[in-house]
C-alpha cells in the first residue's frame, strides 16, 4: 500500500471519528489516489488535482468543483505531514455557493473593534454605546447577530445572568447563561441606555439612537465600516457579506472553546453536544464544522486522535 493510500485511510478514519459520514468524498478520493498512483506521483499537486477533477469531460462544472473540494480537504489535512503537498487554491472551479471561511478574531482585534465603535458619533452617544455592547455580547456569548438584536428587555435577566433566546434560526428557544463580567457589562449598558433614551419606541434591549430596535442590515453595515477603519478589511463598498463579519464573532467564540478543550486535554467528543446546545445548532454536525473550517482545530483534533491507541502513523 502506498503512502498516499495509507494517508487517505487515516484521513477518512479521522473525519468519520468526528461525526462526518464522508461517503461520496471518500469514494472520490479513492479514485483520486488511484489516479496519482497511475501517474507515479508521490504527493498531491494542484496541476494533478485539477486534471483529475475535470476528467469527466461532460460533467457539469459543479461536479468538477465538488471533486476538487474533496481533494482540497484531504490536501489541507495531509500538508503538515507531507511538506511537498500542494493545496489547490479556492476559486479554481467554483460553481456553487459555499459556506464562508470564518475569520477568527484575536483578542487584540476585538479590543480594536470595541475601541473604534466607542468613537462612533451621535447626538446622545447611545450609538457608540449600543455597538460596543453588541460586539462585546457576541464575542462573549457566541450568539447569532440576529439573536442578539432580537433580545427584548424582558429576555435579559440581569440578576441571574441568563438570556432567553426566543427568535432563533431554527425556531428553537433556549436559555444562555453568561459570565458575571458580561452580566455586569449588560447592566451598565441598560442603565446608561435608560438615561440617554428614556422614551423608547420598542421593547428591544439594544436600541438605536432614535430609540428603535437596531436593524440587522444597519448593524452589519456599521460593523463593515468599523472593520475597514481599523484595517481588518478593505474599503466598505456595497458588498458587506465577505471579509470579517459580525457572524465571525460567533465563529470565534466556538473555535476558542474547542481550542481550549483540546489544549486542556478535555474529552471534546463528550463536551461537543453541550456546545451545540449552547450555540443553538439544529444538529451536532454543524458544530463539528468548526474543526474542518479552522486549520488549527483540525491539527489539534488530528494530534489527539494520533495519541490514542492504534492511532499512530
Amino acid at each position: 500500500m502506498t503512502a498516499l493510500r495509507l494517508a487517505l485511510t487515516e484521513y477518512v478514519t479521522i473525519r468519520r471519528a468526528f461525526g462526518t459520514q464522508l461517503r461520496e468524498p471518500a469514494v472520490a478520493l479513492g479514485h483520486f489516489v488511484e489516479f496519482l498512483e497511475r501517474e507515479g506521483a508521490e504527493f498531491i499537486t494542484t496541476k494533478l488535482a485539477l486534471r483529475w477533477a475535470q476528467k469527466p469531460k461532460r460533467a457539469q462544472r459543479a461536479t468538477w468543483a465538488r471533486r476538487l473540494t474533496a481533494v482540497r480537504g484531504f490536501a489541507t489535512w495531509l500538508s503538515p505531514f507531507e511538506r511537498r503537498t500542494e493545496v489547490p487554491p479556492r476559486g479554481l472551479l467554483d460553481a456553487r455557493h459555499r459556506r464562508n471561511k470564518p475569520h477568527i478574531f484575536s483578542d487584540q482585534e476585538i479590543e480594536q473593534l470595541m475601541a473604534q465603535t466607542s468613537r462612533l458619533r451621535s447626538r446622545t452617544g447611545l450609538r457608540a454605546l449600543t455597538y460596543t455592547t453588541l460586539i462585546g455580547l457576541l464575542a462573549a456569548t457566541g450568539l447569532r447577530p440576529g439573536e442578539a438584536l432580537a433580545l427584548d428587555v424582558a429576555d435579559v435577566d440581569l440578576q441571574d445572568g441568563v438570556l432567553a433566546i426566543r427568535q432563533t434560526k431554527f425556531g428553537k428557544s433556549r436559555f444562555v447563561p453568561v459570565e458575571d463580567s458580561t452580566r455586569a457589562a449588560l447592566a451598565r449598558y441598560a442603565k446608561r441606555r435608560d438615561t440617554l433614551c428614556p422614551w423608547r419606541r420598542t421593547d428591544a434591549f439594544l436600541v438605536s439612537e432614535r430609540g428603535a430596535r437596531l436593524p440587522g442590515g444597519t448593524a452589519c453595515w456599521t460593523f463593515a465600516r468599523v472593520s475597514s477603519t481599523i484595517g481588518l478589511r478593505g474599503p466598505a463598498g456595497r458588498h458587506i457579506g465577505r471579509d470579517p463579519r459580525l457572524q465571525d464573532l460567533r465563529h470565534t467564540f466556538a473555535t476558542r472553546r474547542l481550542v481550549e478543550w483540546y489544549r486542556a486535554g478535555a474529552n471534546v467528543e463528550r463536551e461537543m453536544p453541550k456546545l451545540a446546545t449552547y450555540l443553538g445548532h439544529s444538529a451536532i454536525a454543524h458544530t463539528y464544522w468548526y474543526i474542518e473550517a479552522v486549520p488549527e482545530l483540525l491539527q489539534l483534533a488530528t494530534e489527539r486522535l494520533m495519541r490514542q491507541p492504534g492511532g499512530g502513523r
